[in-house]
């Protein structure tokens, strides 16, 4: 065993060496390469076209990580609410009628992040303040 080579090593043995393919099934390999290669050439430039007309960029990563924000605040929402209910409860001793009620506020407080976060509901902040009409100049 000291003399026999590595199947890393030139000259060392390779499993599945001893079978090579023969010449139709190399040809045959190579044009399923090319149909395979002129196919996806063919379909590259209708992703960027899509991309450059105003489609929507968001990638594999860029969806994870709003899917990932989105669902953190959802839990964060309703995590929040348990631990409020659960800590009035222990204070209180009204067990479980405070988780109850504190774990549906958190939950509905995580369901209005969530919609605040995707854009769907505006945020407190962000309304515009109307000026009032019957409102009068005090001078």
């Amino acid at each position: 065993m000291a003399g026999s080579k590595k199947p890393d090593e030139p000259g060392g043995t390779v499993p599945g060496a001893s079978r090579r393919p023969d010449a139709s099934g190399r040809d045959d390999l190579d044009r399923r390469s090319r149909a395979l290669d002129e196919a996806l050439a063919a379909r590259r430039p209708a992703a960027r076209d899509g991309a450059e007309r105003g489609g929507p960029a968001t990638g594999g990563l860029a969806g994870f990580g709003q899917a990932l924000r989105l669902s953190s605040e959802f839990i964060a929402g309703i995590a929040v609410g348990a631990g409020l209910g659960w800590l009035i409860d222990t204070m209180a001793g009204t067990s479980p009628w405070g988780l109850i009620v504190f774990l549906l506020l958190g939950f509905a407080a995580g369901v209005l992040n969530v919609l605040r976060s995707a854009g769907l509901v505006a945020e407190p902040d962000n309304r515009a303040q109307r000026p009032r009409a019957d409102r009068r100049d005090e001078n």
